[in-house]
């Protein structure tokens, strides 16, 4: 078993490369293989059921440092899958189609995204951070015929995004938008809306949905707690005269689980 010291020179270690390679982006892939490299670990280290334990010590022990560690772990961990799906955006336009280990956990937890609340031809699906490399709204439109629309608010990410549409998505109904949430008509209309792990304030925008949604949406919010959470912003307490838990989606070899909402 990894020991709690070892276990925070890991933790340490990890926020310093990540902060090491959010520096380097120049908006080229030179560095891209190193980042992979690291993400791919992380993602190992935070799925490792070995880990755990000296994560809930870890927890227990008070340590004044800890919080802010942790912390800046999910937002450098968040800027760096953010520059990971650049890269990834980038090497398409070169012709370069692999998947790295990463983006294959995510695609295995996209299949699992909504349980029972299944989306057909005829939902209108929202995705809140659809980044430089849109595989939720591809996934979605071309197994399901569904409408979706993905929005961020990096200019530079639906940049890229609606080039990868253009190269893998032709003919789906796909569409990708620099907006905020209150500016989007669509949001009214959609029946499914996702948000991403690291969409640091997703709580504060859930409840800003409970005005702006229909009555049967179904808000699907990827989160991470516990050991997840040094990969994820964690699920949090809802108002619940406004948003009811009504399934959560547990997926012990993926990078997030999924909580799933619908209107109290």
């Amino acid at each position: 078993m990894i020991t709690l010291v070892h276990f925070q020179t890991c933790l340490s270690e990890f926020a310093e490369k990540f902060d090491k390679l959010a520096s380097k982006y120049d908006h080229t892939i030179q560095h891209s293989a190193e980042l992979e490299a690291v993400i791919n670990d992380y993602s190992r280290f935070v799925t490792d059921q070995e880990n755990k334990a000296a994560w809930e010590q870890l927890e227990h022990s008070e340590l004044e440092e800890l919080d802010s560690l942790v912390w800046a772990l999910r937002n450098k961990s968040a800027q760096c899958v953010a520059i990971m799906e650049k890269y990834r955006a980038l090497k398409l336009e070169n012709g370069d189609v692999q998947i790295a280990d990463y983006f294959k956990n995510i695609e295995e937890c996209i299949d699992k995204e909504f349980g029972s609340f299944h989306v057909t031809s005829d939902s209108n699906v929202l995705l809140v951070g659809s980044g430089s490399f849109p595989m939720t709204p591809l996934l979605i439109a071309k197994r399901t015929g569904a409408q979706v629309v993905g929005i961020d608010i990096d200019e530079e990410s639906i940049t890229l995004g609606r080039k990868v549409v253009e190269t893998l998505g032709t003919g789906l109904k796909i569409r990708l938008q620099s907006t905020l949430l209150e500016n989007l008509e669509y949001t009214k209309e959609a029946t499914h809306i996702i948000f991403s792990s690291t969409v640091a304030p997703k709580y504060e925008l859930l409840d800003q949905l409970h005005a702006l949604t229909n009555a049967q949406v179904v808000v699907a919010m990827r989160y991470g707690d516990q050991l997840k959470s040094l990969f994820n912003y964690p699920m949090r307490e809802t108002d619940s005269s406004k948003w009811k838990l009504v399934d959560t989606i547990l997926r012990p070899d993926d990078v997030f689980d999924i909580a799933l909402y619908q209107k109290a």
